[in-house]
């Protein structure tokens, strides 16, 4: 098999993060000398396969447990990634606590950032003034929170200050139920947020992952993707290739926004045409409006 679109989320070892969120199980979470080593070979061993998959059409979105973009090989790989012709498009999750200045060296075009705000980790002024330096650097990234109630009222103040073209994007705290009052507050911030209110139905539903969409691991092993562990084969032996075909969802629920994305049951990949890795819609969705989403 030759030619194929493929989109490939990668999660290596690394999973230590600068910050102290009580909602993370990495939180403040340090990885020892040899884990940072290990995690740093396992994402060059990556880097150079996606350089050299020249036949195929490549997106990557790089989606660490912990924060990448404190470590200097994952600046590199993004910087690296996007000036690759065969790669549409490579972004991260990241909670921005990096400097922003490495991505002058990037292609604009290609590379992109997930971005994270959490209120009491970083101050508010620190993180605004790094989205202000994206939009000047001409960086494509979303923003986004956690919908709990303590962050509400720095939403709102965080959409008020970013520039329109900045989508705000809310993530339903995990675990937790809200009311429809509770739930139109979340959503005059942010269109969306009705998708992530519930977990969706999937048991059964056809999915593209496993697909044009496959999780990959520090080690290789492929996966449709990160919340269904069993293995499609390594991605250097070339093993998973044989394996890439339309399945469906074995799963009764998915409730993860890097999960239900790719569910072809939603309409999600026309909402974020173009932008689904970096969680950038096609078109802002204007305030008020109510999607149905599918449960």
């Amino acid at each position: 098999m030759t030619g194929v679109d493929l989109t490939t989320l990668y999660r290596g070892p690394l999973a230590s993060c600068d910050y102290d969120c009580p909602y993370c199980p990495f939180a403040k979470r340090r990885d020892s000398p040899g884990q940072l080593r290990a995690d740093r070979a396992a994402l060059e061993r990556f880097t150079g396969w996606a350089e050299r998959q020249t036949e195929d059409r490549l997106s990557v979105l790089f989606t660490p447990w912990g924060e990448g973009l404190v470590r200097p090989w994952y600046r590199r790989a993004l910087v690296a990634l996007s000036h690759q012709p065969h790669i549409r498009r490579v972004a991260i999750q990241t909670n921005l606590s990096c400097r922003t200045d490495w991505l002058a060296e990037a292609d604009l075009a290609t590379v992109a950032l997930w971005c994270t705000y959490h209120p009491g980790q970083t101050p508010y002024q620190r993180f605004l003034a790094k989205t202000h330096r994206l939009t000047e650097l001409g960086v494509r990234f979303s923003v986004g929170v956690v919908g709990l109630a303590a962050h509400l009222e720095h939403a709102r103040r965080l959409r008020e200050a970013l520039p329109d073209q900045v989508y705000l994007w809310v993530n339903a705290a995990e675990g937790h139920t809200y009311d429809d009052e509770e739930a139109d507050a979340w959503t005059e911030l942010d269109p969306l947020f009705p998708y992530s209110r519930h977990p969706h139905r999937s048991a059964g539903l056809p999915c593209r992952t496993g697909a044009s969409v496959i999780s990959v691991d520090g080690g290789g092993s492929v996966r449709r993707c990160h919340f269904v562990r069993t293995e499609l084969g390594n991605l250097y032996d070339g093993s998973y290739r044989a394996a890439l075909a339309p399945r469906p969802c074995p799963l009764d629920t998915c409730d993860c926004h890097i999960g239900y994305v790719h569910l072809e049951t939603l309409p999600l990949y026309d909402v974020f045409a173009g932008g689904v890795l970096e969680r950038v819609p096609a078109a802002l969705p204007a305030t008020g409006t109510r999607p149905v989403p599918g449960r």
